[in-house]
């Protein structure tokens, strides 16, 4: 147990570059207070998924996917152990937003940091379905990090 408001820090991790830049925030945040971090992948199945899936090639992409969702845990793990910050990390598979809330509530999160999706609409920054999602129904603090200038 730390002194600071946040002990464990529940991160979003995609290869997206607001994603790493959260990967980036949280493991300084965590630097600073002592919390511990726990990397979350969430693979969702969608619609190019299911038509692989009715192709009969669902087992090469999925094989493939997995290959790529440990490689990025193992690399922003290293991150953080880089940095003397404990951390964890798992893949998982379904719903991005229900899955990472069900997470940081199983795991006891008390801060949910996320990359604020690359999309822009009408010319201002987006918030994606899954940060939408998040911010809407998670019940502890939210940190939505935007990519890189």
């Amino acid at each position: 147990m730390t002194d600071s408001v946040f002990d464990k820090i529940l991160v979003a991790v995609d290869d997206s570059p607001a994603a790493l830049a959260a990967v980036r925030s949280a493991i300084d945040l965590a630097s600073r207070t002592g919390a511990r971090i726990r990397f979350v992948h969430v693979i969702s199945n969608g619609e190019l998924v299911r038509a692989l899936s009715r192709m009969g090639r669902d087992s090469e992409l999925a094989t493939r996917r997995s290959k790529a969702a440990a490689s990025l845990l193992r690399h922003v793990g290293a991150q953080a152990e880089r940095a003397g910050v404990r951390a964890e990390a798992t893949s998982l598979n379904g719903d991005p937003a229900a899955l990472l809330l069900e997470e940081t509530s199983e795991w006891g999160g008390d801060l949910i940091v996320i990359g604020r999706s690359d999309v822009r609409g009408a010319g201002r920054p987006y918030v994606g379905t899954v940060t939408r999602k998040v911010l809407e129904l998670a019940e502890v603090p939210v940190l939505i990090v935007p990519r890189p200038r």
